[in-house]
């Protein structure tokens, strides 16, 4: 991306943040704060190409706003940059909380997500009343001429702030899902780094079916969302002395606090710092989803004062019990675990056989005839875009179910790696099907311990049978020295022609569909086996997805 489109992005983020129509001056302004030295007369040349490109309009004398153009354009024109934005975001309001907990006066940081009745306050009530929330305080409004109320409340980025104000620096590094056992917090089963991904954490883990909080709350056992911060080791007194003033005043949620350079709850801490696990602000919206009420729920999207807010409760106890610092197994990311079947994919190319990596889904054995007939339409309306090789598994402990086998993109590097040439797997996405296609999420691969296209459709990101807007499908990003190009096409044109799922192969500082490679490498965009499994569960057929499962032989498979 040139200089110019950073700045045009930066442009677009600064009025969309706008409640109002923007002058140059403040677009200036703003623009000098995230550090591009740009005047006036630079910044009316760029909005007008805004303007042509039909991304911003003039408001008359008042300045230009975003048009919904020009939001679409934010939010999936240059999905490579939004990697890196999420936690630059995350760090713009830990910089501009200034809340003081000794005159409780300043701004905080706040999640707003829509309810719909009274019976989902009464839930984030009693969820808040147990201690399973940052804090009691919140805001209650109503939308006029609508069924629905905005509430906000306080989200734990709060704390990472405060700690910041009083000179201690709070870097924050994964949200995920913390399991309780007996009301103890035991360890973290599933994480994505806030440095490696489009989709905030949080988000990506708020689905249906992934949290139990109101288990937690009746009987002590279940998952609820955290997050997980550093901070330097020769602070760790001083915040817990910060945190337990905080506590006070009614803003908390510190599940647990490690020693120095000591692993907590299965993660790793290196020498010299100290590891804080802070309950998920959005933990009481998850309650009100799991009693199966509608919610919107939106994660730390702004900053509010303090004074905006007031407690939802007067009851608030700690039904958490203290964090045992006890040694927990290491939790590994996604890309870690794969690497050793990644290493044992053996297809020969030339002869169209061995071993490669699988996902396995799993349907009802009354639903499989229907299924596969989605997934034939899947792939005969898109062959492009869809991988036409499938196997029939049976279930390990279920005689009414079977499994679907389908090939995963991991798979292609294995077979490059196999013939001496390196492929690093980078991204699992959504791509949307635009000309040119283009990555509008991204999820790395080594920053999550989860499969980001089980995220995506865990989500129901995707629109693989078009029933919903454009064609959004599953797809990977992938990079390879440039060194050992010739080669690497060589072979992925092969692959191409059998019909493995690869839709580019772009070349070296080439932004490939939305995606970067590093200098002196290149990247390749591949699909994902299950596209045609997204097929059928947006089909409504119930389906359990699994990605990267087990090793089969290629030539046992199927066709379409």
């Amino acid at each position: 991306m040139s200089e110019s489109e950073h700045r045009m992005i930066e442009i677009l983020r600064i009025l969309n943040e706008q409640d109002k129509p923007t002058g140059s001056k403040l677009i200036a302004d703003e623009l000098r704060n995230k550090g591009f030295n740009l005047g006036e007369r630079a910044v009316r040349y760029h909005m007008q190409i805004l303007d042509e490109k039909g991304f911003t309009e003039r408001m008359g004398y008042s300045g230009r706003r975003i048009t919904n153009l020009g939001r679409e354009k934010l939010e999936k024109g240059l999905i490579y940059d939004q990697v890196d934005f999420i936690y630059s975001r995350f760090e713009e309001m830990i910089y501009l909380t200034d809340f003081n907990y000794m005159t409780q006066e300043g701004k905080v940081v706040v999640n707003t997500s829509t309810i719909y009745n009274e019976d989902s306050i009464n839930i984030i009530k009693k969820i808040i009343e147990n201690g399973l929330s940052v804090s009691p305080y919140v805001n209650l409004s109503a939308v006029s001429n609508e069924d629905k109320i905005n509430i906000t409340t306080l989200c734990g980025t709060t704390i990472d702030g405060v700690l910041l104000n009083e000179g201690i620096p709070s870097q924050p590094q994964y949200g995920g899902l913390l399991k309780i056992e007996d009301y103890k917090p035991v360890k973290f089963t599933e994480l994505i780094s806030y440095k490696k991904t489009s989709v905030t954490p949080l988000d990506a883990f708020s689905t249906p079916g992934l949290t139990s909080v109101l288990d937690v709350v009746e009987n002590g056992n279940g998952i609820i969302p955290a997050n997980f911060r550093l901070i330097p080791g020769i602070g760790r007194s001083k915040a817990i002395d910060i945190i337990n003033k905080l506590n006070k005043i009614g803003i908390g949620g510190v599940i647990g606090i490690s020693d120095e350079g000591k692993d907590i709850l299965g993660i790793p801490v290196p020498d010299g710092m100290v590891g804080i696990a802070i309950v998920g602000g959005i933990t009481p919206f998850c309650a009100v989803q799991e009693e199966n009420q509608n919610i919107d729920i939106k994660i730390a999207e702004e900053i509010k004062d303090f004074e905006t807010l007031s407690p939802l409760t007067s009851t608030f106890k700690h039904s958490l019990k203290e964090v045992e610092h006890e040694i927990q197994p290491k939790i590994p990311f996604l890309l870690s675990k794969t690497w050793n079947l990644i290493q044992q994919v053996n297809y020969d190319v030339e002869k169209r056989k061995g071993d490669i990596i699988s996902n396995v889904s799993y349907i009802n054995k009354d639903d499989f005839d229907i299924s596969l007939e989605i997934m034939e339409e899947a792939y005969n309306s898109n062959p492009k875009y869809i991988n036409p090789y499938y196997q029939l598994i049976d279930h390990p402990d279920d005689d009414e179910k079977i499994g679907i086998a389908t090939i995963c993109s991991l798979s292609i590097d294995g077979i490059l790696i196999d013939n001496g040439i390196m492929s690093n797997p980078r991204y699992g996405g959504l791509l949307e099907l635009t000309e040119p296609p283009l990555f509008i999420d991204l999820i790395s691969y080594n920053g999550s311990t989860e499969d980001p296209h089980q995220i995506f459709l865990a989500k129901n990101m995707t629109s693989i049978t078009g029933a919903i807007g454009p064609n959004k499908i599953l797809a990977s990003f992938k990079e390879i020295p440039h060194i050992s190009r010739d080669y690497a096409v060589y072979l992925l044109e092969i692959l191409r022609n059998i019909g493995f799922s690869i839709y580019k192969i772009g070349k070296p500082r080439e932004v490939t569909y939305n995606a970067k490679a590093d200098n002196y490498n290149f990247g390749v965009v591949t699909g994902s086996g299950l596209n045609s499994i997204g097929a059928v569960k947006e089909k409504g057929i119930d389906i359990e997805v699994k990605a990267i499962e087990k090793l089969i032989p290629f030539e046992k498979m199927d066709r379409l």
